[in-house]
């Protein structure tokens, strides 16, 4: 089993420090890297495809974390979409993406069966799960609202919406409501963030709220939701890895990290949380997490 950094088994033995660590992140953490590549030839940096949600953020904040603080391995961070984000990995622009949810199945297949220029890396170890959701505490006072066969008796004290995040998100919300004959109708609340800020309202403040969502987010660690019986439309799904080809083939260490790199829906939660809930910045979020759990660690690197 590979031993973790004298600097990360230093702080999971003082726990204490982890705070100092993180206030010193901004000015030390690039002249660490550079320090431990010192009389070595510079290595080109890891390109990881960053979706925009939490918990892809998150998976990348400790796999970067990581790369470079054990593997002393450059990370560059490439800011994407899901639809983009595998022609990047198909041409090298980004040679790694952490959680894929499926929902773009004919590019897999051009991808990885056609073109063969990305191959799979394995399972993140997380169930994803989309579907439609209500405060706990409206759900406790209205059971049979869970049944989507009632939707429509609360279709006015819910707004007559279903509400979404960004208008760009690829939901079946409309060809729900059209399939089951219900009085709603999709509205999107402009972005993630503010979803997510109308949910927390509702879920505090008592405010009837039917809204697109998904597991894991961190918001369910703080917010009570219930979510709405429908019909199949939103199975569940094994989140993958997937990796450019040829570095694949070539990477070494890193790629055998990477196939290892697996956790669960509270590990993403809990990193996510201090990023998005918190503002910690991803790097210092990874540490605490990394410093936190040094067992789940060592299994990346056995």
């Amino acid at each position: 089993m590979r031993r973790l950094s004298p600097r990360i088994r230093l702080l999971a033995r003082h726990p204490l420090l982890v705070g100092l660590g993180a206030l010193s992140l901004v000015f030390s953490g690039a002249c660490d890297v550079t320090d431990e590549l010192t009389g070595e030839e510079q290595r080109e940096p890891v390109r990881i495809a960053v979706t925009d949600w939490p918990g892809a953020r998150a998976n990348a904040a400790v796999v970067a974390y990581l790369l470079e603080e054990e593997l002393g391995v450059p990370v560059e961070k490439v800011e994407t979409d899901p639809a983009a984000a595998w022609n990047q990995l198909g041409d090298g622009t980004a040679q790694v993406l952490l959680e894929d949810w499926g929902a773009l199945p004919e590019q897999a297949r051009l991808h990885v069966d056609q073109r063969q220029d990305v191959v799979p890396a394995g399972d993140l170890g997380i169930d994803g799960h989309v579907g439609w959701f209500v405060p706990g505490d409206f759900a406790r006072n209205h059971p049979d609202v869970l049944d989507w066969r009632n939707l429509n008796d609360y279709a006015d004290q819910l707004g007559g919406t279903v509400l979404q995040g960004d208008p760009g998100f690829a939901t079946r919300d409309a060809t729900i409501i059209d399939e089951l004959d219900l009085d709603l109708r999709p509205v999107a609340a402009g972005s993630e963030e503010a979803l997510v800020e109308r949910i927390a309202q509702a879920g505090t403040g008592g405010t009837p709220l039917l809204a697109y969502f998904w597991q894991p987010h961190w918001l369910t660690s703080r917010i009570d939701l219930a979510e709405i019986e429908l019909p199949g439309y939103y199975p569940k799904i094994t989140l993958h890895k997937y990796l450019n080809a040829e570095f694949a083939t070539e990477g070494g260490e890193v790629v055998a990290f990477l196939h290892a790199f697996s956790w669960t829906e509270q590990d993403q939660n809990a990193v996510a949380e201090l990023i998005a809930g918190q503002g910690m910045t991803p790097r210092a979020a990874a540490e605490r997490w990394v410093t936190e759990n040094p067992d789940t660690v060592a299994t990346w690197f056995a």
